[in-house]
């Protein structure tokens, strides 16, 4: 069984925060739950970093509009207001 659950490490893992989440999301279970559709059709969101209006369909998703990197945590996956925003200098790796 994975620790990815786990609150061992304050401020890390799926409760983290902005980017600090959005890494540990990108990295957990190597990479295959960032891609995963988000259940219940995804969560709506406005981006933290240009205001536009989307729905985020997986636990780490770009913005459409700016390209901003959002993510959210499997244990929070219902809620709009777990979603985290890594900050506007963030890109993602190539193969995400």
């Amino acid at each position: 069984m994975c620790d990815c659950g786990s609150s061992k490490t304050p401020g890390v893992g799926p409760f983290a925060s902005g980017r600090a989440l959005v890494e540990f999301v990108l990295n957990a279970h190597g990479g295959s739950v960032a891609v995963s559709t988000l259940p219940n059709g995804g969560l709506e969101h406005c981006c933290q970093g240009c205001g536009a209006s989307f729905v985020l369909e997986t636990f780490v998703q770009r913005c459409p509009a700016c390209g901003g990197v959002h993510a959210v945590s499997p244990p929070r996956a219902n809620d709009p207001d777990a979603i985290q925003y890594a900050g506007s200098d963030f890109t993602l790796p190539q193969s995400t």
